[in-house]
C-alpha cells in the first residue's frame, strides 16, 4: 500500500487530536517549543486576549503593520471553513502542504517527548496549531507576530510567547467554567497575557474587571495602557458596528506600542491600512435576494453588539445556532424579539445545541421559531422566509454556524 500524502498525515493527526478537546496549562506547550527550538522566540509578538474584539485587534494591526512593509505572522481561532485560515504569513493563509511540513514538525517533536517520558500524552489540537504557526512563522522569516488567545489568557497556549506588547481587548461573561463565574476571575485570567515592564492596552472594561487587571498590573510590575476615551480621526474607517471603534482604540495603541519597543510601524499608514481591514464572520454583509448578515456572537456581549447594529436596520429573519456551553437564554433575549421569524438548527459540531434544546432553553422566545437541524435546509428556509418579507437573513449564535455557512455560500459561488 501506497504511503499517505503528507497533507494526510498530518490531516488525520489533528483529527486525532480533537477528541482530546480543551487543556489549561502552559507544561506542554512548554516541552513542545523547547523541543522545537523555540519557534515562539523567532520574532517580536503581540498577544491579543479578550472575551469579544480580540480577532480584529489582530486583523487591525495585521493590515497596518503589512501597509508598513512588514511581514507578519497571523494566527487567529477558529477557523470558518479551513483550517489554514488560522495560520497566515502576509495576510495570505498557509497552504496545504506548508500546513502539513509544520505539522509533521510539531507531531515528530511530540512523539520524541512522549517516547522519552517528558510528556504523557501528544499535545491537544489547539496546542499542536500552535506550535505549528510558530514553526511556520520561523521558516518564513516573520518579522511580527500577531497572536489571537484562544481561551483567557494565563493558561492559553498562546501564552508560551514573550510578546512585546499584548491587549485585553474586553472582559465579559463567558466559558465560565473555564474561566471563573465573575468579572474579576475571568479578567485575572485574561491578565495573565502582561508580562513585567511591558505595556498591556485595556479596552473600555467594567469596573470589576478593570480593577482585577490594575490589580494584576501592580503586582508584577506591567504598564497599563488604557484605550478608552482616545480619539478617532475622522478618516479611520473601521469595520461595521459601533463596538469596532472600541477596538480599533485598542489596535491603535497597541501599534503605537509596538512602535514605542522597537517594531518599525509607520502610523501614516493607519487610515488606508484600516480601510481596507476585512474580517469574516463579524458583521460581514452577503449581497443576494435576500442579503444576508453573518456574525458570530456567540455570548450575550457580543449578541447585544450585534442588536445593537440591527436595532436601526431592515427587518430580520434570525437563523440561530450555538453551542450547547453557551448562554442562550442571554442569546435569545438579545437577538429573538426583533426578528420576524426565527429558524434555529445545528451546526454538525459535537458542542452543538439541538434544535430542541435551543427551543427549550430560549423558550419563551422561541416558542414561534422553526426547527431545522440540516443547516443547509435551515438557510433554505430562512431565505424563503426572508425573501416573501422583503427582509435579510441574520445568521448568529456561533462563528460554527457561521462558517457552516460560508461553505454553503462558496460552493454556491463555484456553481456554474
Amino acid at each position: 500500500m501506497a504511503p499517505l500524502p503528507a497533507h494526510r498525515v498530518a490531516g488525520l493527526y489533528l483529527a486525532q487530536r480533537v477528541r482530546f478537546g480543551m487543556k489549561f496549562g502552559l507544561e506542554t506547550m512548554r516541552a513542545l517549543v523547547a523541543e522545537m527550538g523555540h519557534p515562539e522566540r523567532a520574532c517580536p509578538a503581540l498577544l491579543v486576549a479578550g472575551t469579544n474584539g480580540k480577532g480584529s485587534v489582530v486583523a487591525y494591526c495585521d493590515s497596518v503593520l503589512r501597509a508598513s512593509g512588514l511581514r507578519t505572522g497571523r494566527y487567529t481561532s477558529p477557523h470558518l471553513v479551513r483550517v489554514n485560515e488560522r495560520i497566515a504569513v502576509g495576510g495570505r493563509a498557509i497552504t496545504d502542504g506548508d500546513l502539513a511540513r509544520a505539522v509533521r514538525e510539531v507531531k515528530d517533536a511530540a512523539g520524541r517527548l512522549v517516547r522519552r517520558g517528558v510528556l504523557e500524552a501528544h499535545p491537544t489540537y489547539f496546542e499542536v496549531l500552535t506550535a505549528a504557526a510558530f514553526a511556520h512563522f520561523r521558516r518564513r522569516r516573520v518579522e511580527v507576530a500577531l497572536l489571537e488567545v484562544g481561551l483567557g489568557g494565563r493558561l492559553d497556549a498562546t501564552n508560551v510567547s514573550e510578546p512585546l506588547a499584548s491587549a485585553a481587548v474586553s472582559v465579559a461573561l463567558d466559558h465560565e467554567a473555564y474561566l471563573g463565574r465573575t468579572l474579576a476571575a475571568i479578567a485575572r485570567e485574561k491578565a495573565g497575557v502582561m508580562r513585567p515592564g511591558r505595556a498591556t492596552v485595556i479596552g473600555p472594561l467594567p469596573a470589576e474587571a478593570r480593577r482585577a487587571v490594575l490589580a494584576r498590573a501592580r503586582a508584577i510590575g506591567a504598564r497599563v495602557v488604557e484605550a478608552e476615551g482616545r480619539r478617532l480621526a475622522v478618516s479611520l474607517r473601521p469595520l461595521p458596528g459601533a463596538h469596532q471603534r472600541d477596538n480599533l482604540r485598542v489596535a491603535i495603541r497597541l501599534l503605537e506600542e509596538a512602535r514605542r519597543a522597537g517594531v518599525p510601524v509607520d502610523l501614516r499608514a493607519l487610515p488606508g491600512a484600516i480601510a481596507r481591514t476585512r474580517w469574516p464572520g463579524r458583521l460581514e454583509h452577503v449581497a443576494g435576494d435576500p442579503p444576508l448578515l453573518l456574525d458570530g456572537a456567540h455570548n450575550p456581549a457580543g449578541a447585544h453588539a450585534l442588536a445593537a447594529h440591527l436595532a436601526a436596520g431592515p427587518p430580520y429573519v434570525l437563523l440561530f445556532g450555538a453551542m450547547a456551553d453557551k448562554d442562550l437564554g442571554g442569546l435569545a433575549r438579545e437577538l429573538f424579539p426583533r426578528a420576524t421569524q426565527i429558524v434555529l438548527t445545528r451546526p454538525r459540531v459535537a458542542r452543538a445545541a439541538t434544535t430542541d434544546e435551543l427551543a427549550r432553553r430560549a423558550s419563551p422566545l422561541a416558542r414561534r421559531a422553526h426547527r431545522e437541524p440540516s443547516v443547509a435546509r435551515a438557510l433554505a428556509l430562512a431565505r424563503r422566509l426572508a425573501r416573501a418579507q422583503g427582509a435579510t437573513v441574520v445568521v448568529a449564535g456561533s462563528l460554527y454556524l457561521v462558517g457552516a455557512i460560508e461553505a454553503i455560500l462558496e460552493r454556491e459561488r463555484m456553481r456554474p
